[in-house]
C-alpha cells in the first residue's frame, strides 16, 4: 500500500483465440480503456473541484460521487465523466452486495413516493439554518474550526466519547412536532413506514420524508470538521453519506432495545455516530459504552476502563465511533426521543478491506499488539542474558 493508502485494482484477462477453435487469426478480446494507475487516494485532493452527479441514475446519493471523486488517482481526474461514474460505481458496489443494492433501489422508489405525498408541517426545518438550530457555543467552535475551539465545548468522559451542547430547544420542539405530524399522517393514510433499523419498532427515518438534504449539510459542514480532528483513523476526514433517523422510547413505544440488562448491545453501521436527545420528560434510558472493537473482536470481553454509563440531556449530543460498542437502558417513565446520524465513509470502507491491523482504534487489537511487544521484549532480554552467561544486567 502506498503512502496515499492506495488500493490495487486488477483488470483485463488473458488473451485467447477469437473464434475458439484454433483456426483463423487470433482476435484480442475487447478491453476496457486504461487510465494508468487506478488506485484510490486515502487523503482527498482538496484542490480538485469535483463534478456534479445529480442526474446520475444510481442507488447511491449523488453527493457520494462528488466526494469520492476527490479520492480518484490523478490519471482518472481528466477522463470523461461517464468513465468516472463507472469506476466509482464499481468501487461502491464492492461494499454493497447486489441484494443490498436492490433493496436500496426499492427504498429509493419508496422514498420518492412518500415525499410526493407528505406535506411538511414546519418547512423551515428542511433547510439548515445554523443560528436557529444550534446553540452559540457549538456554532462558534465550528466556525473557528480548530482543535482548540472544539475542545473548549467538548467533554470526554471516556476515551473516544465526546459530549457537548448542540441543539436549540426551539429546534428540538420543531423536529418533535414534525415527527409526530409525519407519524399521524402515516397512520391516517395507511402508508407503510420503514423503521430506522432492525432493533427499533418505533421511530422514523428522517431522510425518507424530505430531511436528507438538511442532514447531509449537517454532516458535511458541522460534524465532519469535528470528526476530521478526533476520528481520522476511522474515516472521519472522508465522511460522504449518512443515515438519519429518530428513535422513540417510553410507554406504548420501545422501552429498550431488548429484554435483558445489556440487551441491544451493538455497534452501528457507521464510521462516526451523532446521537442527540430531543426530549421529552423521561427517566432512565442511559447509554452504556463498552469499548471499541473491529469485526474480529466485537464479542470480546470488556475491560474495566472501557465501561461508561451516560445520561441523556435534551439538546446535548454524544459523538463516538460507530464501532464503539453500546446499548440503552430501559426508559422507566416518560417519553424519550433521540435523533441519530450515522455518518459513513465509502473510502474508509474500501481501504479497510485491505487492512489487517486495526490497533489504531480497536481496543482488543491494541491489547494484542502490546502483548506481542511484551513477549518480544521478554524473549530478547532472555536471549541477551543467555548470551552473557546468565549474569545480571
Amino acid at each position: 500500500m502506498s503512502l496515499d493508502g492506495a488500493v490495487e485494482r486488477r483488470e483485463g484477462s488473458p488473451a485467447g483465440n477469437g473464434n475458439g477453435n484454433g483456426n483463423g487469426p487470433v482476435m484480442a478480446p475487447p478491453t476496457r480503456p486504461t487510465y494508468g494507475d487506478r488506485r484510490l487516494r486515502l487523503n482527498p485532493n482538496t484542490e480538485h473541484k469535483p463534478e456534479r452527479y445529480d442526474d446520475v441514475q444510481s442507488e447511491f446519493d449523488p453527493a457520494i460521487f462528488s466526494s469520492l471523486e476527490r479520492h480518484l488517482p490523478p490519471s482518472m481526474l481528466e477522463v470523461p465523466r461517464d468513465a468516472k461514474v463507472q469506476f466509482m460505481k464499481e468501487i461502491l458496489a464492492r461494499y454493497l452486495p447486489e441484494g443490498e443494492r436492490n433493496r436500496a433501489q426499492r427504498h429509493k422508489e419508496y422514498r420518492h413516493k412518500l415525499m410526493l405525498a407528505y406535506q411538511p408541517l414546519h418547512k423551515e426545518l428542511y433547510d439548515l439554518h445554523p443560528s436557529a438550530f444550534f446553540v452559540p457555543s457549538f456554532l462558534k467552535a465550528v466556525n473557528d474550526n480548530t482543535e482548540e475551539s472544539f475542545r473548549k465545548i467538548l467533554s470526554e468522559p471516556s476515551p473516544g466519547i465526546y459530549t457537548f451542547a448542540m441543539l436549540q430547544p426551539s429546534f428540538c420542539e420543531l423536529l418533535l412536532d414534525e415527527v409526530e405530524n409525519f407519524e399521524k399522517w402515516v397512520n391516517a393514510v395507511k402508508f407503510k413506514i420503514m423503521r430506522p433499523n432492525t432493533m427499533n419498532k418505533y421511530g422514523a427515518v428522517l431522510d425518507d420524508f424530505g430531511l436528507e438534504t438538511m442532514l447531509n449539510k449537517l454532516m458535511e459542514e458541522f460534524i465532519s470538521p469535528i470528526a476530521r480532528v478526533f476520528f481520522p483513523e476511522v474515516g472521519g476526514s472522508t465522511l460522504d453519506s449518512h443515515h438519519g433517523f429518530v428513535v422513540e422510547y417510553g410507554k406504548d413505544k420501545d422501552v429498550e432495545l431488548g429484554n435483558s440488562r445489556d440487551a441491544g448491545f451493538h455497534v452501528d453501521d457507521s464510521e462516526v455516530t451523532l446521537n442527540v436527545c430531543l426530549g421529552k420528560d423521561f427517566s432512565g434510558g442511559e447509554l452504556f459504552f463498552r469499548g471499541v472493537r473491529c469485526d474480529k473482536h466485537v464479542n470480546t470481553e470488556t475491560q474495566p476502563e472501557e465501561i461508561l454509563d451516560y445520561s441523556h440531556v435534551p439538546g446535548q449530543a454524544v459523538l463516538h465511533r460507530g464501532r464503539h460498542r453500546h446499548g440503552a437502558r430501559p426508559t422507566t417513565s416518560g417519553h424519550r426521543i433521540n435523533m441519530l446520524l450515522w455518518c459513513r465513509s465509502s473510502v474508509f470502507r474500501e481501504m479497510k478491506k485491505y487492512q489487517k491491523d486495526f490497533s489504531s482504534w480497536c481496543g482488543e487489537c491494541q491489547r494484542e499488539k502490546k502483548e506481542r511487544q511484551r513477549q518480544s521484549l521478554a524473549a530478547t532480554k532472555m536471549a541477551f542474558l543467555k548470551g552473557c552467561g546468565g549474569s545480571n544486567i
